[in-house]
This record gives structure tokens, C-alpha cells and sequence, in this order.
């Protein structure tokens, strides 16, 4: 069995990161370890406080799974501090760990801000040149890329600043677009690829860019080429929004227990 490894924070509602991370790992049939970095008090409503854990705590947790359940794939979410992203930037690099999936987090799906604003540029000069994909959002993009995201041209403008910082390949995310359709743009070294599908009337969106980075990390776990990876945790996402439960007063989580794709033989 393959294993996954998720550096992120504790939900306490269930639906994002690392309880999100841990159910989309089971989904695809990859065994997933935990570095938690924070723990929030939130629920769809919103985030209600949060405090981090000790950079010597993540490291010490990041270096115990490393030595013993070595992982094929990781994703990292919500980090918090400069000092956090910092620690793990450190930490992977010493680790040597493969196949790793940045999810830049710095605002909740309902507005709440979980990363400090002295980390965001740190975020970008230590731990995107790690990634082998960078997974932002609209906002995250234009933080990252020092430059307005509005539009699809835009998404792919950053998708290439971002390479060229360091990154493997760049997800834009284009979620946060006022359109009837939803593009995504994949950024690589050999071009770029957009992902349409139509937008969901739901307010079931808790979670979904946690959902979508860790079920990458799993898909290149499984051996399986990014482009695809890709293709497949976009999908599984979209069927998890669209099987969604309803829970909560507010923007609820995604349904996890939707089958991922799931391949045999040698692509597993």
C-alpha cells in the first residue's frame, strides 16, 4: 500500500484540512499519515479561533513519519506562521520527500484568515521551489504572483510566474470566477491545460481546496502521471460537491464517500 502524507491544520468541523485530507486519502486507497500544524475551532459557519503548534512539535512529527512510514506523496495546507513555514520548508528539504503538492492556504473558504500576512512571501520563496505543484486559488495566486487575477489569461500569467519560481507545474483554481462555468488552468513546463466543468449551484464548498490538493498527493502516490492525478481529483471533487450531505448552517462540507477513480495493474 502506497502512503500519503498531510502537513496541515485540525478542523474541528470535519470537512478541511486534515480530517478532510485523511478521508480523500482513504478514498483513493492510500494509507495517510498527519503532521497537524494548528488546531482551529470552526464549523461552516466560520472559524472561530486558532492556534498553532510549536515548530519543533511539526518537525518532530514531520521527521517521525518520514523515518518510518516514508511517504510517496505530500500535501501541505493551512501552515499558519512564518515560523511554521519556515520549520517545514526546512524539514522537507532535509527529508528529501517526494511528489509534493503546495496548497498555499492563507484565508478560509469563509473568509477567515489563517495565515499571518509575514509568512505569505516566505511561503513563497521557501516552499514554492519544492513543490512539484502549487495549488492556488484566485487570491492566493494574486498573492503569490504579485499580480491581479481576474480573468483566465490572468490565471495562466500566474500559473507561469509560478513555475518560474520554482515550481513544478501551478493549478490555478478559478473557482472564485463569476462565470456559469468553472476553469481551471494547469501550468507546466511543457504548457497549459484548462479544466471546464459546470458550476454547481451548492453552498456545500467547505473544504473543496483541501479535498482537491490532497487528492492529487494521493493520485501521484499512486504512481499516476500529474496531468491525471489532476484530471482525476478534479473530478472526484466535483461528484463530492454534488453528493454533498447539507450539513450545517453555513457553507457545508463535501460529501468524502463518493468513489475516487481508481486504477488496477500497473497504474496503481
Amino acid at each position: 500500500m502506497q502512503i500519503a502524507l498531510t502537513i496541515a491544520g485540525s478542523d474541528s468541523g470535519g470537512g478541511a484540512g486534515i480530517q478532510a485530507d485523511l478521508k480523500t486519502f482513504h478514498q483513493f486507497g492510500v494509507f495517510g499519515t498527519s503532521v497537524v500544524t494548528a488546531v482551529t475551532a470552526q464549523n461552516t459557519v466560520g472559524v472561530h479561533g486558532w492556534e498553532p503548534l510549536s515548530a519543533a512539535l511539526v518537525v518532530r512529527q514531520l521527521e517521525a513519519v518520514a523515518d518510518d512510514l516514508r511517504p510517496h506523496a505530500v500535501k501541505s495546507g493551512m501552515l499558519g506562521t512564518a515560523a511554521l513555514v519556515d520549520a517545514v520548508a526546512r524539514a522537507l528539504a532535509r527529508a528529501g520527500l517526494p511528489n509534493y503538492v503546495l496548497d498555499p492556504v492563507m484565508v478560509a473558504t469563509s473568509g477567515d484568515r489563517l495565515l499571518e500576512p509575514d509568512a505569505e512571501q516566505l511561503l513563497a520563496r521557501r516552499l514554492v521551489p519544492l513543490a512539484a505543484l502549487a495549488t492556488p486559488n484566485l487570491d492566493e495566486a494574486a498573492i503569490l504572483a504579485q499580480h491581479e487575477v481576474r480573468t483566465v489569461a490572468d490565471m495562466e500569467r500566474a500559473g507561469r510566474a509560478l513555475v518560474k519560481m520554482g515550481a513544478g507545474a501551478a493549478l490555478v483554481k478559478g473557482g472564485h470566477l463569476e462565470a456559469p462555468e468553472v476553469v481551471d488552468v494547469l501550468v507546466t513546463a511543457d504548457g497549459v491545460r484548462r479544466f471546464t466543468r459546470a458550476r454547481l449551484p451548492t453552498r456545500s464548498t467547505h473544504g473543496t481546496g483541501c479535498t482537491l490538493s490532497a487528492a492529487v498527493a494521493a493520485g501521484l502516490a499512486l504512481g499516476r502521471p500529474l496531468e491525471r492525478a489532476v484530471d482525476d481529483a478534479l473530478d472526484f471533487v466535483h461528484r463530492a460537491m454534488v453528493a454533498a450531505p447539507g450539513l450545517g448552517r453555513g457553507k457545508g462540507p463535501l460529501n468524502h464517500f463518493v468513489e475516487a477513480v481508481r486504477r488496477t495493474g500497473s497504474e496503481r
